[in-house]
C-alpha cells in the first residue's frame, strides 16, 4: 500500500490532536479548539480515505470492495443516515499527484464515516427516513422555520443527548427499563437509534407520520415492564416514569443548546419558554400528564423528583464516559462531548452522577465547553447544513431539494 494515501490524514491528525490537547490548557485559544475540531474529520476517515485509495489503484485482495461501513453497527434503524456512501475518486485523476485527497474527499468519507457509525445504514436512506419524505402532507407537529426545528437540527443533540442519560440513569426505574429490556451494552449505537427515530420522525415528520410513531413507541412501551430487588414495580407506559423521562431529555437538549448550540437569538428571548412547551407535545402523545410548559416550571419539576432520585451506578458512568466500539481518534472528540455533557446537567441531577453540571462556570469549564463547541463546528462543516431526515421533510414541503435517493 502506497504510503502517500495514508500520510496527509495522519499528519493533519496528529496536528489536529495536539491542538485540541492544548486548547483544554489555554481555553481562550479559538483557533486551536478549531484545529482540534479537524481530529474528527481526519482521524475518523482516515483509514477510510486511505482504504479508498487503495481499492482504486487495484492493489487490494480478490473480491469486490463493500460499500458498508465495517465499523458501523448493523443497518436497522438510525439517527442521521448518510446521503450517499463514501464517493470513488474521479479515475481520471492521479493517485499519487502529491495531494492525494482533497478537501471534498475528506467531507464526503466524515458525512459516510459519521452516519454509518451512528446509523449503520449504507444506503443512507432507510425506509423510515424515506417516510418522513412521502407520508402526509404538511408541515406536521412543529413549525418547519421554528424553534423546535432548529434545536433538533443541531449537532449539539449529540452532547445533550449524553446529559440526558446521565438523568435517566438517575431514576432506578427508569434505568431498569432501559438496563433490562435493551442490549445498549452490547450495541449502544442500536439503542442511540431507537430512540433518535423516535425523535427525528415527531420533529421533522407529517401528522400522520408523527402519531404512527407514537403509535409504535406505545406498543413498545406496553411490554417494558417488571420489578427491581427492592420490589418495586416499574413500567415504560408510567406516567410518572415517562414524564421523568421527558424531563431530563428536555432540561438536556435546552441545556446543550444554549451551551454549545448556534445562535438562537433570532428567536426572541423566551426562545427557551417556547422549546419547553411545544415540545410537551410529544410526551402527551406517549401518556405523559403534567407536563411543564415554561423553563422556570420544567426545573421546578426536576427538583421535585428529589426525593425518588438515586446515585448513577458507576458501570453506567464508566459506559458513558467510554463507550465501546470506538477508534482512537473517535474516543478524543466523544471524550469532548462527554466533557461537555458533564458540565450541562440540571443542579438536580449533577451531584447524583458525580459531574459539575451547569452550577460550575469556572476558566477550565468555559475552555471545555468551547472546545466542545469547537468540535460540533467543525462537525457541521463537514455533514452540511441539514440532515437526511431535515432534508426529506423539506422536500415534503417544496421547501428544500430532491434527496438523493428520491431523484
Amino acid at each position: 500500500m502506497d504510503v502517500t494515501a495514508v500520510r496527509p490524514p495522519v499528519m493533519l491528525a496528529l496536528f489536529g490532536a495536539a491542538a485540541a490537547c492544548v486548547a483544554v490548557l489555554v481555553p481562550g485559544a479559538s483557533a486551536l479548539q478549531l484545529a482540534g475540531a479537524l481530529l474528527y474529520l481526519v482521524g475518523t476517515v482516515g483509514g477510510t480515505v486511505a482504504a479508498n485509495a487503495t481499492l482504486e489503484r487495484g492493489d487490494h485482495l480478490a473480491g469486490p470492495p463493500s460499500d458498508v461501513d465495517p465499523l458501523g453497527p448493523p443497518a436497522d434503524g438510525a439517527l442521521h443516515r448518510a446521503r450517499s456512501t463514501v464517493t470513488r475518486r474521479d479515475p481520471t485523476r492521479n493517485p499519487h499527484d502529491g495531494g492525494v485527497f482533497g478537501l471534498s474527499d475528506l467531507a464526503d468519507a466524515a458525512r459516510a464515516s459519521f452516519r454509518g457509525r451512528v446509523s449503520g445504514d449504507p444506503t443512507g436512506a432507510p425506509d423510515w427516513v424515506r417516510e418522513i419524505g412521502t407520508v402526509g402532507e404538511g408541515a406536521g407537529w412543529f413549525d418547519p422555520d421554528g424553534v423546535v426545528w432548529r434545536v433538533h437540527g443541531d449537532l449539539s443533540t449529540l452532547v445533550g443527548g449524553v446529559a440526558a442519560l446521565l438523568g435517566q440513569g438517575a431514576h432506578p426505574l427508569a434505568l431498569a427499563g432501559v438496563q433490562r429490556h435493551s442490549a445498549y451494552r452490547e450495541d449502544p449505537w442500536k439503542r442511540l437509534a431507537g430512540t433518535a427515530r423516535w425523535l427525528v420522525v415527531s420533529t421533522f415528520g407529517s401528522v400522520q407520520l408523527a402519531e404512527r410513531e407514537s403509535a409504535r413507541v406505545r406498543g413498545m412501551h406496553r411490554r417494558v415492564k417488571g420489578v427491581i430487588e427492592d420490589g418495586r414495580a416499574y413500567s415504560a407506559g408510567d406516567p410518572d416514569l415517562l414524564r421523568w423521562v421527558h424531563l431530563a431529555f428536555t432540561d438536556a437538549f435546552l441545556a446543550a443548546q444554549t451551551a454549545v448550540g448556534r445562535d438562537m437569538s433570532r428567536f426572541g428571548p423566551r426562545w427557551a419558554d417556547t422549546y419547553v412547551g411545544e415540545w410537551a407535545l410529544t410526551a402527551e402523545r406517549l401518556g405523559a400528564t403534567d407536563l411543564p410548559h415554561t423553563e422556570t416550571e420544567l426545573a421546578e419539576a426536576l427538583a421535585a423528583h428529589r426525593s425518588v432520585l438515586e446515585p448513577v451506578p458507576a458501570d453506567l458512568l464508566a459506559f458513558l464516559s467510554a463507550p465501546p466500539g470506538l477508534g482512537g481518534a473517535e474516543r478524543v472528540v466523544y471524550s469532548g462531548f462527554s466533557g461537555g455533557a458533564a458540565l450541562l446537567v440540571s443542579p438536580t441531577i449533577a451531584p447524583l452522577a458525580g459531574v459539575p453540571g451547569r452550577a460550575v462556570r469556572g476558566l477550565r469549564e468555559r475552555g471545555q465547553l468551547a472546545v466542545t463547541r469547537a468540535q460540533l463546528r467543525g462537525l457541521s462543516l463537514a455533514l452540511g447544513s441539514h440532515s437526511p431526515s431535515e432534508e426529506a421533510a423539506r422536500w415534503r414541503l417544496g421547501t428544500g431539494p430532491t434527496p438523493a435517493w428520491a431523484a
